[in-house]
């Protein structure tokens, strides 16, 4: 081989190569695999528009809302009947006319003039109201122990025109806060079991309570299978032993009668003296007192 045909090796012929000649037809490339087909724009405005309505179908229309509007499930739930989660699936489920019209729009618009029927009824919307009692002895909560004791309605009578009912429970003995409202997602969050919020009792015992049995209630105890958990209880300073402040989330004046009783000791009175921070300050026995708007935003942040 020549020294030219040596230096040619890159672009040059090779006679002598033992390739197939490249006069033979090569075999036709794969074909790229193609992505999906374009959708014509006027078929993809289509499909959007389609879409956006499928997505606004339980949505109310935006609109700038007026200063005498409010949205639908607060009508609801500001009558009483239910909270505003549960006023929700009552309109879904097309059990709300407005006007004599169903709605099913979520965040619907209406007017305090508008006719609400909520399955079946015709509703008054009720502004929300909140009274602090200081509970006297012989008053109850029940309204199944006959004309002996009076219901604690009597003693807050007169102090609104909305349907508002106790948060709680408190048999005739047991004095002390109680708040009384129509907000049913608030009585609704004050009664769970899981709920966060702290009472304070002052306890009076029929003898003096022993070191060793306080100390078993501050570990907490368990009762009727259920773990209560006690955040403190302490002797009340300057008082006999017999007299005991304790400290629980249970809004159950029952649960507090029951830790004693459980180490065998008497419930002489039992007195509420703080309700998630709301305490008895200028607020002597038997009276009572509308909150005011941030004692208010406190509890719904509780």
């Amino acid at each position: 081989m020549n020294n030219k045909e040596g230096n040619n090796k890159r672009g040059g012929s090779r006679p002598n190569s033992s390739r197939p000649s490249s006069n033979k037809p090569k075999p036709p490339m794969a074909k790229r695999a193609q992505g999906p087909k374009k959708v014509k724009p006027a078929v993809k405005a289509a499909e959007e528009e389609a879409a956006q309505k499928l997505k606004k179908q339980n949505q109310a229309p935006k609109r700038q809302k007026a200063a005498d509007e409010i949205r639908l499930n607060k009508f609801i739930s500001n009558s009483g009947v239910c909270s505003r989660r549960d006023a929700d699936i009552y309109i879904q489920s097309g059990n709300v006319k407005v006007n004599g019209v169903p709605v099913t729009e979520m965040g619907y618009l209406v007017k305090l003039t508008d006719v609400i029927n909520f399955d079946g009824a015709i509703l008054t919307p009720e502004k929300k109201e909140y009274i602090l009692l200081n509970k006297p002895k012989n008053f109850t909560t029940a309204l199944d122990e006959g004309q002996e004791f009076r219901n604690v309605l009597e003693l807050v009578r007169g102090s609104t025109t909305a349907k508002i009912a106790p948060i709680g429970r408190m048999d005739k003995n047991t004095t002390g806060l109680l708040l009384f409202t129509n907000d049913t997602d608030m009585i609704r969050k004050f009664t769970l079991p899981s709920q966060k919020s702290s009472k304070i009792y002052q306890v009076s015992l029929d003898k003096n309570l022993k070191f060793e049995d306080l100390e078993k209630i501050s570990k907490g105890l368990v009762l009727d299978g259920h773990r209560v958990f006690v955040e403190e209880v302490s002797y009340i300073d300057g008082e006999a032993k017999s007299e005991v402040g304790l400290k629980l989330r249970s809004s159950n004046v029952k649960v507090v009668r029951a830790i004693f009783e459980h180490f065998d000791y008497d419930v002489l009175r039992i007195d509420r003296v703080s309700f998630a921070g709301l305490t008895k300050k200028n607020l002597p026995r038997g009276n009572w007192r509308f909150l005011t708007e941030q004692e208010v935003i406190n509890l719904k942040n509780v």
